[in-house]
């Protein structure tokens, strides 16, 4: 009982922080200027339904894709696990959000009226980070309950990514950067520890460490 109790906290905390519905929310009105509330809506359920799509394809497939080209699932967790905190110095340095809002004004929003599908659904959403999350999440706890398990989190991560987008306009003006700032850089400290977690899984599998516990 407790094994599951950790493993939806961190299945959770992992998908939260990665997907990161704080830092996606100003984001999405840059690339929503002057649009009315049921423009934004709609851009929002569909870069939402977009994003999750490719994120069950690869919790379902992931591991099978990687059993194909020949890398096993130890050798992801220490890859995906170097790519989660590579993704945390991003945040905790601010260098994620510049790229973030790098990625948007590259795609004009005078010029590309439905930016639902890119930039945000690929890669805000569904980007290489909350990929690997969600096959290494899959590969922690092998079966049909862990699919289950994590299927049930990204559901929930996307509710709240979707609640996010529909009340960017409030928050922004109610919470303010600083605060996003703030938020970012903490979510940033939890991503880099849950990262060297699965880097320490990745390699004890390989033999070179002991496992704790």
């Amino acid at each position: 009982m407790i094994f599951e109790t950790a493993y939806m906290i961190t299945a959770f905390v992992t998908l939260f922080v990665v997907v990161d519905p704080i830092a996606i929310a100003p984001i999405f009105l840059a690339l929503t200027p002057g649009m009315t509330p049921q423009e934004r809506e709609r851009i929002a359920r569909r870069a939402v339904l977009v994003g999750g799509l490719i994120l069950v394809a690869f919790a379902l497939a992931g591991e099978a894709i990687l059993d194909f080209i020949g890398i096993s699932m130890a050798a992801f967790r220490v890859a995906g696990g170097i790519l989660l905190f590579l993704t945390a110095l991003d945040m905790l340095f601010e260098r994620r959000t510049k790229r973030r809002e790098d990625s948007s004004t590259e795609n004009d929003p005078t010029h590309a009226e439905d930016p639902s599908v890119f930039p945000l659904g690929i890669p805000l959403i569904a980007g290489p980070g909350a990929i690997a999350s969600v096959i290494l999440l899959v590969g922690e706890k092998p079966g049909g309950e862990g699919l289950i398990t994590v299927f049930g989190i990204l559901a929930v991560v996307l509710l709240m990514m979707y609640a996010m987008l529909r009340l960017s306009s409030y928050l922004e003006k109610r919470v303010g950067k600083v605060a996003i700032n703030v938020f970012t850089r903490i979510f940033g400290m939890l991503l880099a520890a849950l990262s060297v977690q699965f880097v320490l899984d990745g390699l004890a599998e390989f033999g070179f460490v002991t496992p704790l516990g």
